[in-house]
């Protein structure tokens, strides 16, 4: 039996719990929510990195579908409720495969029946527009995780990827940890700045995630997680979700992005335009200085890292698929698990530790989130604290 072969076997038992999907954004941007107009029932290579076919095909059992908006929408929360509107649609649309999840207990479920569990996970702590109200609002629709921020700044917590405000948390921001613990909602800490990380991780009593981040000693980007952080999973009992995304696993990636950024610049151009003009700068650019391409291997070498660090027990998988427009060599798409988990297997890793990777750590960590809620909902109330309030 080759090592894909096995590898296929264990996800049978085992699927792959993945911590971060863009395709509710993704149908937003491509058919304004007709979902009809793009039927994940069928393959859909041209348009999307998912679909059900795909998913069957990669050993996906559970999968947190982001609900991300972005940060400079004016009023985020509408576009939010549109996007977990969409989630639950595509539930209801295909229920032979998919099945609304808001527990460990629902995941395992799910897995027992053949279906893919199907969570939601808020990508920016924007969505909330600095009210705990909403906050409580999106757990009773179906969130199990906030991520902190995205890529810029919110009012009471530091992105990774924007320039440093608040130091990390504010008090606000660590009181909306501690209702988010309360609630059993999990804190994600991808995207945030490593500041951001270590104030979650003294303020939360339940253990954190991060839903789709990498190893920032394998590869200098501010998305990806320093070890000191990384060597605090064990205390928590959090975990880790590695990410596929080319330019935040790959060395020459990074560096040939920020070269091509500056290259962009140097012509007079935003290195985010979208623009025509900006676009034939950028390929003129890129035929002359070809993509480094990344594979299988570059992100196993990510999860050989951090099971050195964080132990096996605090790792997971976050592709962050739909939400990056290149994917490695052998992940092009959801199909494509399989080939990471016989390359770790070629390096050593046992049965076991691939259970831990793809299920059972993912789970465990829901579970335990859980557990803290109902002991803090005896002893708390809900949080009516401000921004204001707190933060002046």
């Amino acid at each position: 039996m080759t090592s894909l072969d096995r590898a296929r076997e264990l996800l049978r038992e085992f699927p792959v719990v993945d911590g971060h999907n863009d395709l509710p954004w993704a149908l937003r941007e491509q058919v304004h929510y007709d979902l009809a107009a793009r039927d994940i029932a069928v393959r859909q290579d041209a348009h999307l990195h998912t679909d059900l076919p795909r998913l069957r095909e990669g050993g996906v059992g559970a999968q947190y579908w982001s609900v991300y908006v972005r940060s400079d929408l004016p009023d985020p929360v509408p576009a939010t409720l549109e996007q977990i509107d969409c989630v639950t649609r595509l539930i209801d649309r295909h229920p032979r495969d998919l099945r609304a999840a808001l527990t460990a207990a629902d995941m395992e479920a799910a897995r027992s029946e053949g279906r893919i569990a199907s969570l939601m996970g808020a990508e920016g702590g924007h969505s909330i527009a600095n009210s705990l109200g909403v906050l409580r609002g999106l757990y009773a629709l179906g969130v199990r995780y906030m991520t902190l921020t995205h890529n810029d700044n919110v009012d009471w917590a530091d992105s990774a990827t924007d320039e440093p405000k608040a130091g990390g948390l504010t008090a606000f921001g660590r009181e909306v940890v501690r209702e988010m613990n309360r609630l059993g909602m999990l804190v994600d800490l991808s995207h945030v700045a490593p500041t951001t990380m270590r104030d979650a991780l003294d303020t939360s009593t339940a253990p954190v995630i991060f839903s789709h981040s990498s190893s920032r000693a394998v590869c200098d980007h501010p998305r990806n997680i320093p070890d000191d952080v990384l060597e605090r999973l064990p205390a928590n009992g959090g975990v880790a979700m590695v990410t596929f995304v080319p330019k935040f696993v790959l060395q020459a990636a990074v560096d040939w992005t920020a070269a091509a950024d500056d290259n962009l610049r140097a012509h007079g151009f935003h290195h985010l335009d979208g623009t025509a003009e900006a676009m034939k700068v950028h390929q003129a650019f890129e035929e002359g200085h070809p993509r480094p391409v990344a594979t299988v291997a570059t992100v196993a070498d990510h999860l050989d890292h951090m099971r050195e660090v964080a132990g096996v027990d605090h790792l997971g998988i976050g592709g962050d698929y739909d939400g990056t427009a290149f994917t490695p060599e052998g992940l092009a798409d959801v199909s494509g698990y399989p080939n990471l988990l016989a390359e770790l297997l070629d390096r050593g890793w046992s049965r076991a530790d691939l259970a831990k990777l793809t299920w059972q750590n993912a789970v465990r960590v829901l579970g335990a989130a859980e557990d803290v809620s109902r002991a803090l909902r005896e002893t708390s109330a809900p949080s009516h604290a401000t921004l204001e309030a707190l933060d002046g």
